[in-house]
């Protein structure tokens, strides 16, 4: 009984921990963006990432997946969830997105994650449609203040909006993608197969690049977070949620991720938080919990 109600508890937790690890994803982009390319910066994070699972994968002895068909799975998830989604958010910071607005319009996730599993289990209901209808005009609310008027490092253009749009889409095809086909399996194998997928994707896109990367303390810090912090703990803990059936505690979180990064972002790169990104941002939250909260029994 003791250790059911601990596994519990960690269970119960693992959404707020995972939310708050996420929020730092969007930050630790701006710090690393001016000292590299996108693509390179992220081909390194996967590549140190693989370097750091497989020696824990063989000294625990874990299973890496048997069937071949969960290899093909994962491998797509990989490139959705990884080269897709953190590619978008990279490509659109370094492009002078703020973290603050890029974490606005990923996290529409929830509510085009909901609509669609609802639209697809039989119908929307009034009370999503809302939620939908508000999420993006929140949303278009602080778009239309900051596109091509922003202050430096955070302005909305055609080209970082566009890249926000293909992190928002990878997400959420992602996460409609393993809750389809990828059954469950060790989060650490399942993870490294997601990596060496998005690494193969990526790295041909790295080379292409021509700035190089200036390893300073910001990079060097930005680097180790994010393969430490945010690949493996992160992505594991999103794995694990989706995998337990927690996803739904986790999108319920979900809004609280662009305010909480809009907070961090002006306390540490003076991203300032207007009335109207205020009013925005809220617009968005509230849009995002009418769509995620449960129907009342």
């Amino acid at each position: 009984m003791v250790g059911n109600a601990g596994d519990n508890s960690w269970l119960r937790a693992m959404p707020w921990v995972f939310v708050l690890i996420w929020s730092t994803g969007f930050i630790v982009a701006r710090y690393g963006m001016p000292h590299a390319p996108p693509m390179t910066f992220l081909a390194w994070r996967y590549a140190l990432s693989i370097l750091c699972f497989l020696p824990w994968i063989w000294l625990a002895k874990v299973a890496w997946p048997k069937d071949r068909a969960q290899w093909l799975h994962l491998a797509v998830l990989g490139v959705l969830m990884h080269a897709g989604y953190l590619g978008g958010v990279w490509a659109a910071v370094k492009a002078g997105m703020g973290s603050g607005l890029s974490a606005l319009v990923v996290g529409l996730q929830p509510v085009l994650t909901a609509v669609w599993l609802s639209a697809t289990g039989g119908a929307v209901t009034r009370r999503q449609w809302l939620g939908l209808t508000l999420g993006f005009t929140g949303l278009v609310l602080v778009v239309a203040r900051k596109f091509g008027a922003g202050s430096e490092g955070d302005t909305a253009t055609w080209l970082n909006l566009s890249f926000a749009v293909i992190a928002l889409i990878s997400i959420t095809v992602g996460t409609l993608y393993q809750k389809r086909f990828v059954q469950p399996c060790d989060v650490r194998s399942a993870n490294t197969v997601q990596l060496i997928a998005a690494f193969v994707v990526t790295l041909p896109l790295a080379l292409l690049e021509t700035e190089g990367m200036n390893w300073n303390g910001e990079l060097v810090g930005a680097m180790a977070w994010s393969v430490l912090g945010l690949t493996l703990g992160g992505s594991s803990l999103l794995y694990m949620l989706i995998q337990r059936g927690a996803a739904a505690s986790v999108s319920s979180l979900m809004y609280l991720v662009p305010p909480c990064t809009a907070i961090l972002a002006w306390l540490l790169f003076s991203e300032p938080i207007t009335v109207v990104t205020i009013a925005g941002t809220a617009i968005t939250a509230l849009g995002v919990s009418l769509v995620v909260r449960p129907a009342k029994a």
